[in-house]
Parts: structure tokens; C-alpha cells; sequence
């Protein structure tokens, strides 16, 4: 006969094991896909990182220039998108305007 104590521990550690397993698939789900920072939407660089690689090959290590963010986003099945250029209206922010010009 297997004693309460073996059958408590067999269903405690099943039930934590349980609750990893749905913790680390809501977390999966929660993180976006693509190559856009969560907090400001811009495209963000990928990171190689070694160690987040090698155990998690299925995230992206990503970090973003416009706001620093850095983490992880989910591997999107879409192409990736390169962004897009400024056009000759919208001045980038380091052109001096024409009104500027001597």
C-alpha cells in the first residue's frame, strides 16, 4: 500500500507542475508577435542573446531605439517588414528646415 504522505507529495507536485505548465502557455500568448515595441510601437532591433536563445528559441530578443525597451516577442509567421522611409514632406529630425538655410 502507498502511504498518504507519497500520495499528497505525487499530487502536490503535479498540481505545481500543472500551474507552470498554464502559467508559461498565458505567457506565451501575452507576449506580442512581430517586430513592434510593445510600450511605443516603433520597429525593434534584434539582440542576439545567447543564453535567452539557446533556452527559448522560439522568442525573439529584441530592443527598441526609440524608447530603450528590451524582451522578448514571439517569432511572427509574417515577412519581415522593413520601415518605412521619410518622405521628402515630413523632414527627418535631424534636417535643418529650409526656412533655416543661409
Amino acid at each position: 500500500m502507498v502511504s498518504d504522505a507519497i500520495l499528497f507529495a505525487i499530487a502536490f507536485v503535479g498540481f505545481f507542475i500543472l500551474r507552470a505548465i498554464a502559467a508559461t502557455i498565458i505567457f506565451f500568448f501575452i507576449l506580442p508577435a512581430g517586430d513592434r515595441c510593445p510600450m511605443c510601437d516603433a520597429h525593434t532591433f534584434r539582440v542576439q542573446s545567447k543564453g535567452w536563445n539557446l533556452l527559448m528559441p522560439w522568442f525573439r530578443t529584441s530592443w527598441c531605439a526609440d524608447c530603450g525597451w528590451e524582451g522578448l516577442l514571439r517569432r511572427s509567421s509574417d515577412p519581415q517588414v522593413a520601415p518605412p522611409e521619410p518622405s521628402a514632406s515630413q523632414p527627418h529630425k535631424l534636417q535643418v528646415p529650409p526656412s533655416l538655410d543661409a
